[in-house]
């Protein structure tokens, strides 16, 4: 395994991540672990959740995994989604922070979180607040470092501004969604990183399977698809990024590889990435994607891959914002 450092911060992540979103939903407990495990053994130390992920399933069944390999991983896990329809119980007030990392906490029996990402931008609470209430927990222990997500580029200038001022703990990484289906990050959010020294973690990295190959046009989504189970994302299945799949699995055959792995190859080698989340509800899917981690693009090829890609560089944000 690889490791690179997040941002400019001193702690090591694996290249290739693992997204458990899945995790106690469209794979059970005993999936889930052998999926952790697997990765964990594979040298993966990067395990990315979030305390609405499978109705807090996610965290719950990674706490019982890691007993006893606590120190193997690199737990992210995020708040500030809607957690229920009362008053306080979303968004990136102290008020709700503070109650949510606790509950993290438990569900994933530790007593500290290595990374703490607020899950999006919260327009109606001060940064200030919640930059404060961030410093607040990494002095108390319970959170190492920082993060955010789904953050725009001046969202997160303003957020580093902030901490900057007053002296507190700063975001190490943000978390957008990249991949050659979508570029966006790269007009105003990787130049900011590379020069706030901000790591980037990318979701979405294979376009929820659009860039595995598996979705064709003209043809139903696989049984037990995303696509066939989530309707949100079976609208991003255009004739557009349908061609961008088909193209990329060819590329991907003609130099002896899969698509899901070229694709993730290719992400390693944009700028400002440290650490690429992807999701796996079985086994073999880990053992596929780590094969990722050691291939190796020539010139021709990526340039092959960015021109494939070039219409996906920009994408209204607004369509990309949730995870």
């Amino acid at each position: 395994m690889k490791y690179r450092r997040l941002g400019a911060s001193g702690l090591e992540v694996s290249v290739l991540g693992l997204g458990t979103n899945a995790f106690g939903s469209r794979a059970d407990e005993d999936a889930s672990i052998r999926v952790l495990h697997k990765a964990l053994d594979a040298g993966i130390n990067f395990i990315d959740t979030a305390n609405i992920y499978s109705g807090t399933e996610s965290e719950r069944i990674i706490g019982k995994g890691l007993k006893g390999r606590r120190h193997e991983a690199v737990i992210a896990t995020k708040a500030g989604m809607k957690r229920g329809d009362g008053p306080n119980q979303g968004g990136s007030s102290r008020a709700h922070l503070m109650g949510e990392l606790e509950d993290s906490l438990r569900r994933l029996q530790t007593d500290y979180v290595d990374l703490y990402q607020i899950h999006r931008f919260d327009p109606s609470t001060p940064l200030e607040e919640t930059l404060r209430t961030l410093d607040d927990m990494v002095r108390s222990g319970k959170v190492r470092y920082i993060g955010a997500s789904n953050y725009a580029a001046w969202e997160l200038m303003k957020a580093l501004s902030i901490s900057e001022r007053y002296g507190w703990e700063r975001y190490v990484s943000i978390q957008p969604s990249y991949s050659l289906a979508d570029r966006t990050p790269e007009a105003e959010l990787i130049p900011l990183c590379l020069d706030q020294g901000v790591g980037l973690i990318p979701y979405f990295p294979l376009a929820g399977g659009i860039l595995t190959g598996k979705y064709r046009r003209g043809s139903a989504a696989p049984s037990g698809s995303r696509a066939e189970k989530d309707p949100n994302f079976a609208r991003r299945l255009d004739d557009d990024r349908l061609q961008l799949g088909e193209r990329v699995a060819d590329l991907a055959s003609s130099l002896g590889c899969s698509p899901g792995a070229l694709s993730l190859a290719w992400l390693m080698t944009r700028p400002a990435v440290a650490t690429i989340i992807v999701g796996a509800t079985r086994e073999e899917q880990v053992e596929e994607n780590l094969k990722s981690v050691d291939l190796v693009l020539d010139e021709d090829t990526l340039q092959k891959l960015d021109d494939l890609s070039a219409p996906f560089r920009y994408i209204p944000f607004a369509s990309y914002r949730a995870n």
